[in-house]
């Protein structure tokens, strides 16, 4: 890359002033950081230590001030009041200016995992994950800011994720692992467009269709092909300083049919292992996805219609009014691992936009739209594990909070390239296991040889999204599987491993996916271990049913034993860790299930703790709700005594198996 061309980007912040975006413009800060309207300070949360940092830009003197369970994102209002939300504390912390400590604490829903604050300050908006009745939808609040008591609450559509406030009155929200947006009108608290056709537009050719509907398909779909991908992990948004457009980052997690063969019989590995290289179909392009799972940023006009290239033809590539697609970068002239966007931040003039990506520690800087001169986005390295940015409202320096050292790097022009200038350690305690501390940078890195092939960047969380998953269904020479959630399901216990149970214990599973398909040079016992500690160690996800009636959930347990479910799924963590057929093989369609890669002539049955936050059920994706997965072949038998359950114990079930996960 020519280091004139980034010693630009920085250059420009300098000179920008302390001018504030136009309303409904694109947010400086994103993610685990703020700063205040002065600059004077930066804040921090960390949801290991149930913290918000608050340090002095210039003396870099640091303090604390405890606030809710998990805090994981900051938003500084008009007003220099800082809000966080505590996404396992189903609140949100408050501090006002000049306050040194939680001036309030408002409860919202279930896991609030992002907000906004209107450009008067008199309204704060935050999506929560779940309401506190139904995991099935996520919920935007709007909250006076004076009073912190509730103007409305409105369901929005299941796991949503990132918010972001236009410039008309409405609001932008996405939809984590179903890969759409929402937008909201904030006038009348509805919804006023569900769905963008942004799968369709992204493989039009490939699904020979020309003009895309605002269908979303379900994660398993015959229409898939070994050509098409599906955006998914939408985590990050923000709008350009304009309003005219929106920026979401993104995974483009590939359809393609992968190889699927025991340790014993695939002897060889193709480079970059068979989630890396090798699974784009055709010549490679600028937008073609290099991996099962390529990072994106997607561009939205603001009506919410997409931007973005055919993955295909590589339709609209090299246009000149949107940033590229693909989270490609570059230090010097050599290509660097990108993987795991999780903040965006905008500069004062909405020239040049920062991806903070946790997977591969780094920031990637690129330019809004690339104009008469377009250059590669900029790699700048920083701590381990990052997950928010806040720029200076001078445009002098950004600062990144890196969530796995609890430090804060500071991104600084110094008349040359964007570079990290210097990193402050905030705290040097641990509430994790040394080794559950190694073990999560082993899990979420996509740079570290022994895991992977740095080329590609892979890593363990590019498939199980925070150590969850991702809802997708991957096609397999064996057949179509879904990603499994790896939190509060006892996984030590559930050996053997994969759908088919070829891995008879954790260390058998790890060395063929980390060897075989990520590309790595293998795990050693320690590092099994430290993964295995780290796995444990993950706080489940929060869930609404957890607290229902005791009399539904005596009900639903007694449904559950009239229809003999226990008799697969018992014992504590609800698996009797056997194999069966419970009619579910795929036996249609482009990517069927092989019968004999099944050692064991059935499936492995799966944990059935933490259901609630799943969904879709079953190995292929093909269940959406558990009603619906009960209700399919009811009188047939083949999932449990069924047919004995009437409509009102079906119903029952389901409440019981929702409310299970550990104690």
């Amino acid at each position: 890359m020519r280091p004139g061309v980034v010693g630009a980007v920085l250059a420009v912040l300098a000179g920008t002033g302390c001018s504030e975006p136009s309303a409904g413009g694109g947010n400086t800060s994103g993610g685990s950081v703020g700063i205040s309207r002065d600059d004077a300070l930066v804040y921090a949360a960390d949801g290991d230590l149930d913290v918000l940092f608050v340090m002095d830009t210039s003396t870099h003197e640091i303090r604390e001030i405890p606030v809710g369970r998990q805090p994981e994102k900051v938003l500084v209002g008009p007003d220099d009041t800082v809000y966080v939300t505590n996404r396992l504390g189903r609140s949100v912390s408050v501090i006002r200016k000049g306050d040194t400590a939680e001036s309030a604490r408002v409860a919202v829903g279930v896991e609030p995992v992002s907000l906004a604050v209107s450009t008067d300050g008199k309204t704060l908006y935050v999506v929560n994950a779940t309401s506190l009745t139904d995991s099935d939808f996520g919920t935007l609040m709007a909250i006076d800011t004076a009073t912190l008591s509730l103007k409305w609450e409105l369901p929005v559509g299941q796991e949503p994720r990132a918010l972001t406030l236009l410039g008309d009155g409405r609001a932008a929200l996405s939809l984590y692992k179903q890969g759409e947006l929402v937008f909201v009108d904030l006038a009348t608290a509805k919804v006023t467009r569900a769905g963008t056709g942004l799968f369709e537009a992204l493989n039009g050719s490939a699904l020979g269709i020309t003009q895309p509907t605002l269908a979303n398909p379900p994660p398993f779909d015959p229409r898939f092909t070994h050509a098409t991908s599906r955006p998914l992990g939408l985590e990050a948004m923000t709008v350009s300083a304009d309003g005219k457009q929106l920026y979401v980052a993104s995974l483009l997690s590939s359809d393609a049919t992968l190889p699927a063969a025991p340790p014993d019989q695939q002897t060889t590995v193709q480079s970059g292992g068979s989630y890396g290289g090798g699974v784009t179909v055709g010549a490679p392009l600028p937008c073609k996805p290099s991996s099962v799972a390529t990072p994106a940023l997607l561009t939205f006009a603001a009506d919410g219609t997409p931007a973005v290239d055919d993955l295909t033809t590589c339709t609209g590539e090299g246009q000149e009014d949107r940033p590229p697609m693909l989270s490609r970068a570059t230090n010097g002239f050599l290509p660097v691992p990108v993987q795991g966007p999780r903040a965006l931040g905008l500069e004062a003039t909405g020239r040049f936009l920062f991806v903070v990506n946790q997977e591969s520690d780094n920031v990637t800087v690129m330019t809004t739209s690339t104009g008469a001169r377009p250059f590669a986005p900029q790699q700048v390295s920083v701590g381990s594990g990052p997950t928010g940015i806040a720029i200076s409202r001078d445009g002098k320096s950004a600062w990144v909070f890196n969530a796995f050292d609890h430090s804060l790097s500071k991104l600084s022009s110094l008349g040359g390239p964007v570079t990290n200038t210097g990193t402050t350690r905030l705290a040097n305690r641990e509430t994790l296991s040394a080794a559950a501390v190694w073990g999560r940078k082993l899990f979420f890195s996509a740079t570290d040889a022994r895991m992977n092939d740095p080329t590609t960047g892979i890593s363990c969380a590019t498939c199980h999204l925070e150590g969850r998953e991702d809802g997708h269904v991957w096609n397999f020479s064996d057949g179509p599987r879904q990603t499994p959630s790896l939190q509060g399901r006892m996984l030590a216990q559930t050996a053997p491993f994969h759908w088919n149970g070829e891995f008879e214990n954790l260390r058998a599973f790890m060395t063929h996916t980390v060897t075989r398909r990520m590309g790595g040079q293998g795990v050693s016992d320690a590092m099994e271990a430290e993964i295995a500690d780290f796995i444990a160690s993950m706080p489940r996800a929060d869930n609404p049913h957890r607290d229902a009636p005791a009399e539904l959930k005596q009900r639903g347990q007694a449904a559950f034993e009239k229809a003999e479910c226990g008799s697969c799924h018992g014992g504590a963590t609800f698996t009797d860790n056997t194999f069966s057929d419970v009619g579910t093989f795929v036996r249609t369609g482009a990517v069927l299930d092989d019968l004999t890669r099944l050692p064991h002539g059935g499936l492995n049955t799966p944990s059935l703790l933490g259901l609630a936050r799943t969904a879709p059920y079953l190995h292929d994706g093909s269940a959406l709700t558990l009603k619906a997965r009960l209700l399919t072949g009811k009188n047939l038998d083949r999932h449990g005594k069924t047919s004995r359950l009437s409509d009102a114990e079906v119903d029952d079930l389901v409440a019981y198996l929702k409310s299970l996960e550990i104690d």
